[in-house]
This record gives C-alpha cells, sequence and structure tokens, in this order.
C-alpha cells in the first residue's frame, strides 16, 4: 500500500472522529479484552503506549483496568487525538514510519484495530516488538484474512468483485515474530445481524474504516450482491463475520 493509501485512510478517519465512539462497538470491545490482558500480565512500571490509538478507547480501558498508569496515545489522525480523554497524552505519528528512539523503552505497546491498516503490518509488528524494553509486552488485535466470509461468498456467487477490504493473514504476522516470546495467541469471531446488507456495513463507513484497495460498486452489483447474500435467518436477517487475531509477546 502506497503512501497515497495511507493519506486516504487517515483522511478518512479524520473526518469521522466526531461519530467514532458512537458507532465503534466492536472496536470498544475489544478495547475492554485487551485491557482485561493487560491487567492480568506482570508488565513493568515505565513507558506504556498504545499505537493508533484513535479516540483512545484502548488507553482508556487499559487506564481504568490499571489505576494510576498513563498511557500515550500515538496517532496519524489529528482529529482522532483531539477526542481523546487525556490530550496532554497525545503524539501525532505515521504509524507506517519507525517509532521515535525513547531513552526509556516502552514496557507496554498495545494496539488494537490499526496494523491491517499499515503498508506492511507483519514488519510493522515486528519494529514494534523489537522496540520494547527487556520485559516488556505487545499485545495486539486486528481483523485478519477469514474476515467477512459472507461477503466473499456472495460476491462469487453474483459474480461481482469483493470490495471489502484485504487484511493480512495471520501465518504471515506470526512468521514476522520470534515463537518463543507469543505467550498467548488466539482467533476470535464475532458476528452481526441487521435486516440489510447496508445496515450492516454502515457502521465500518461512520467509523471511517469504509477505505478500500478496490473500486466500489455500482447500485446493481450492491443489488445482485444482497440477493446472494448467504446465512439469511428465517427472519430475514443477513449476517457479518469478523475474524480477530490477538496476540500477546513478552519481550
Amino acid at each position: 500500500m502506497s503512501n497515497t493509501w495511507g493519506a486516504k485512510v487517515l483522511q478518512s478517519f479524520d473526518g469521522a472522529a466526531s461519530d467514532y465512539n458512537r458507532a465503534a462497538r466492536l472496536q470498544a470491545a475489544m478495547a475492554w479484552r485487551l485491557a482485561w490482558h493487560c491487567q492480568r500480565l506482570p508488565i513493568p512500571s515505565g513507558r506504556w503506549l498504545d499505537l493508533g490509538s484513535g479516540t483512545g478507547l484502548l488507553a482508556d480501558a487499559i487506564e481504568q483496568r490499571n489505576p494510576g498508569r498513563v498511557v500515550e496515545r500515538i496517532d496519524g489522525s489529528p482529529s482522532m487525538l483531539a477526542r481523546n480523554s487525556r490530550p496532554d497524552h497525545t503524539q501525532l505519528w505515521d504509524l507506517n514510519q519507525s517509532l521515535q528512539a525513547w531513552d526509556d523503552a516502552p514496557t507496554l505497546i498495545a494496539s488494537s484495530f490499526c496494523l491491517h491498516w499499515l503498508s506492511d503490518p507483519g514488519t510493522r509488528l515486528q519494529h514494534w516488538f523489537e522496540c520494547l524494553a527487556p520485559g516488556g509486552w505487545l499485545i495486539v488485535a486486528l481483523p485478519v484474512e477469514g474476515c467477512f466470509p459472507q461477503w466473499h461468498t456472495a460476491a462469487r456467487q453474483a459474480a461481482v468483485p469483493c470490495s471489502a477490504l484485504r487484511f493480512p493473514t495471520s501465518e504471515a504476522l506470526m512468521a514476522s515474530l520470534p515463537k518463543q516470546q507469543i505467550r498467548h495467541q488466539q482467533q476470535l469471531r464475532f458476528s452481526e445481524q441487521a435486516s440489510q446488507i447496508t445496515t450492516l456495513l454502515r457502521p465500518m463507513q461512520t467509523i471511517g474504516a469504509g477505505s478500500s484497495t478496490r473500486s466500489a460498486l455500482s447500485v446493481k452489483q450492491w443489488r445482485q450482491l444482497s440477493a446472494h447474500w448467504p446465512e439469511r435467518s428465517a427472519q430475514g436477517q443477513v449476517r457479518l463475520t469478523w475474524l480477530i487475531q490477538l496476540l500477546v509477546l513478552e519481550r
């Protein structure tokens, strides 16, 4: 993915900052799950980071689970950072670039729903791990290949392009990491239901996560896609399933 792609992604999130917290239900749920993991780990005192922090959902959850800790919020969107509850602990940074060199290396790097937007997720993940202080922890969650099986099936059956974002594979992410340092890894499935496909997909647009490297579909193609959507319930509800990779590593 090019720098032009990165700029497009940031522009989309920037424009959605005011609506993000209201619509980002899955992201909020994952923030609390990651915060729960942080609470249970022996993370040393020191510099704690939330990379791709957005409005600060993950940083806020970690701080609430770990009273007295302060999490630095780092993101490429100024409008998202402006929505943080701790504006004095935010930093504007292009996460496609290497992190800055701190005198005190971070003892926690946490990130949720960020890596898949970067140009080379595996390389970025490896770099983040290497930036940790000895004994530090890296905790990440992101959607991976295997997301949205209903969307891909409908596109094949309708013979229309699938405009869903391409997600990194779990295998590629794991290959970039020292396996002996992985303390926990898990794939989580979450499904949402609605009466219409547009209702399922609208929250992604609302929070700024509707960018794709693929061409947009025409109205006719969306109708064809809807007609071939699988797994409709007896009430006519359609489903969309996420596959989320969770990784916990100790340096």
